[in-house]
């Protein structure tokens, strides 16, 4: 920008940097040296602590570093910045920058929106707006309603606005902030209307005035039409792990997915920077959600690509039942010619009949491993197969099942159908899982949806348990670091059948497991070791720098899809005969405040409706509390 003078635009940038495990990602480096091309002087502010590293990281950008205790959220942290800075300093600049840390770019060079923000007679911008909204739903905005705002992650003042008294006065008289909703209401949401209404000129990068009445938070819920159409250079942290409620309310939930694979396909941004940063912090339900991780995969027809009959496959098996043995073997011809088996079994009678159904078994070579009769499929794959398990590019896990406490039995063989049709369906099926994994290279593991069928139901919504306490606890003896949270589903293979590349689950092979770890026969139905276990295979997988994922056959995909909308379509027509809306989120809402039951502390916290409730139910009910608390 030439100013009147002949003079270039000189700036100074505030960015404000939190990160709650004191961790400097590398996206935040490449956006700051993007920043950094444009400004004469950037101070990071980081609002609480970093380790050493993070401290080489931004030292490596910029010698202006303050570090300072982690109050006030994003709002606070500019206005220590401009105090860090004094405001004879800042005088000295045509321009002020506030940005944070909230923010993945640029996705388009910088440079393109600062020569066309240049051209434009304005005294305050921003990348992008959101719109008005009728009501406050923090309940700290003065107004009573949001006004249509300039989000406060990027804010350029210049000019006669930042010498002003007025823009003084905000920083001197700013209230003390103590939560996210004060820092919103008191600042972000007020700022724009109240400088306009002054007679202050501001707009923004990203025009989306014909956007009014389409969404109110155009960067969330139409994030692909602005990065795509619009060549908005950045997309909120936040895209990942939003609550799914706010999507589904709004939209069908394609914002996300459809940004990520154009940021991926079609611009220069390493998303391998928002992959690092999003596995370490975010819970794996929430980026599920928004990126759609269920894999749908032809069991008929193969794109048979070149490359993955060169990768080494092993398919292992735990096979106790001999009468269940055949019908294994027969999904067991599904995997490559070029495969291995290698099978497991703690049951002398089965040995004999394994040896027979695979021994004109077209696959490279079979192993039957005789293993201790303690842990099940767990010990299985984790003590007798880990010696075998690097030596493959990709394994699948599958072991026979028979769920005797269901009744009746084709309960759970129903269960038992549903894991091998979506993992070893054909060889078609199995070719695009290869192909999958190597299209995809952050995928770590992929596994059937789980049950939802008969006495199943009740896993959904309830996936935990009575095993959140123990799996957090082999979480931490495993050393892992991510975000687990008992108000999210795992993202894990109930039922322990799945397929994985072996570096994604390298923490857990390597633990070192025996025999001994697990508990002796008699086995229980829940909350054992086994069971928590089998809840920590995705947060494994997660921890390495992988995903998990959903996987199904094209067929069972249309046999699931029928049973989820007939069980919706059910619950609907019941619920909305009492609560009708016209949203998923208002009818949670209102049954939350209709439910027929109430937690009492005075009556030893039980529930009042227990008398009323079969004692079976009751019991359930009470298993998952117990679990949830950890008790």
């Amino acid at each position: 920008m030439i100013l009147p003078n002949g003079k270039k635009v000189k700036r100074v940038a505030v960015y404000v940097f939190n990160d709650r495990e004191c961790i400097v990602d590398d996206y935040v480096v490449v956006f700051l040296n993007e920043l950094k091309k444009h400004v004469n002087r950037l101070l990071v502010v980081v609002n609480g602590e970093i380790n050493d590293e993070g401290k080489d990281k931004f030292n490596s950008v910029t010698s202006d570093l303050l570090i300072r205790e982690n109050t006030g959220y994003d709002i606070t942290g500019y206005k220590k910045g401009i105090e860090y800075l004094g405001w004879d300093e800042i005088y000295q600049y045509d321009e002020l920058i506030l940005a944070n840390s909230t923010l993945y770019g640029p996705i388009y060079p910088f440079s393109e929106m600062f020569d066309t923000m240049e051209k434009r007679d304005v005294d305050f911008w921003g990348i992008t707006k959101h719109h008005m909204v009728e009501y406050d739903v923090f309940g700290t905005c003065k107004y009573g309603y949001i006004p249509e705002h300039i989000q406060s992650s990027f804010l350029v003042i210049r000019g006669n606005m930042l010498k002003s008294k007025d823009f003084h006065d905000v920083w001197t008289n700013l209230p003390r902030i103590q939560s996210y909703a004060e820092a919103i209401g008191y600042f972000e949401v007020i700022f724009t209307k109240e400088f306009t209404e002054k007679g202050y000129i501001a707009d923004t990068y990203v025009n989306t005035d014909d956007l009014e009445g389409y969404t109110r938070y155009p960067l969330m819920m139409m994030s692909y039409e602005l990065v795509k159409n619009r060549r908005c250079p950045v997309i909120k942290q936040k895209s990942f792990s939003q609550n799914y409620y706010d999507i589904l309310t709004d939209t069908v939930g394609s914002a996300t997915i459809n940004t990520f694979e154009f940021i991926e396909k079609s611009s220069s941004y390493d998303v391998n920077l928002i992959w690092d940063n999003i596995l370490r912090l975010c819970n794996m339900a929430d980026i599920k959600n928004m990126l759609h991780f269920n894999y749908i995969l032809s069991q008929d027809y193969s794109y048979k690509p070149k490359n993955v009959h060169n990768k080494k496959i092993a398919l292992m098996m735990h096979l106790y039942y001999p009468d269940l043995v055949d019908s294994c073997i027969e999904y067991a011809k599904s995997m490559p010619d070029n495969s291995d088996l290698i099978i497991t079994t703690s049951n002398d009678a089965a040995i004999d009949v394994i040896n027979e159904a695979t021994k004109d078994l077209k696959v490279n070579n079979v192993i039957v491993l005789k293993i201790d009769n303690k842990g099940r499929d767990v010990s299985s794959l984790l003590v007798a197969c880990a010696p075998y398990v690097y030596n493959y590019d990709y394994v699948c896990f599958m072991h026979d099942k028979k769920t005797t406490q269901c009744k009746p039995y084709c309960t759970g063989e129903s269960f038992s159908y549903k894991c091998f049709e979506n993992t070893l369906a054909s060889k078609e099926f199995v070719e695009n899982i290869i192909l999958t994994f190597e299209n995809n290279p952050r995928l770590g593991m992929l596994m059937p949806p789980p049950p939802n069928h008969g006495t199943f139901y009740n896993i959904v919504g309830t996936e935990w348990a009575s095993n959140y306490a123990n799996t957090c606890s082999l979480g931490y003896k495993l050393g892992l670091h991510v975000n687990i949270n008992w108000q999210k589903e795992p993202i894990t293979p109930l039922g322990t059948m799945f397929w994985f590349r072996p570096e994604a689950l390298r923490t857990l092979f390597d633990f070192g497991w025996k025999y001994e770890d697990f508990p002796p026969e008699p086995n229980g139905f829940d909350g054992t070791l086994l069971h928590a276990v089998e809840r920590i295979y995705g947060f494994v997988v997660q921890h390495e720098g992988y995903y998990p994922a959903w996987l199904m056959s094209d067929k069972f995909a249309r046999i699931e899809f029928t049973n989820l909308y007939f069980m919706l379509r059910e619950i609907n027509g019941i619920l909305l005969q009492k609560h009708f809306t016209n949203n998923l989120l208002d009818m949670t809402e209102k049954m939350k405040n209709n439910m027929d039951f109430r937690w009492d502390n005075n009556m030893g916290k039980k529930w009042l409706v227990k008398k009323y409730m079969p004692k079976p139910m009751w019991n359930f009910c009470r298993k998952i509390y117990h679990g949830i608390k950890g008790q």
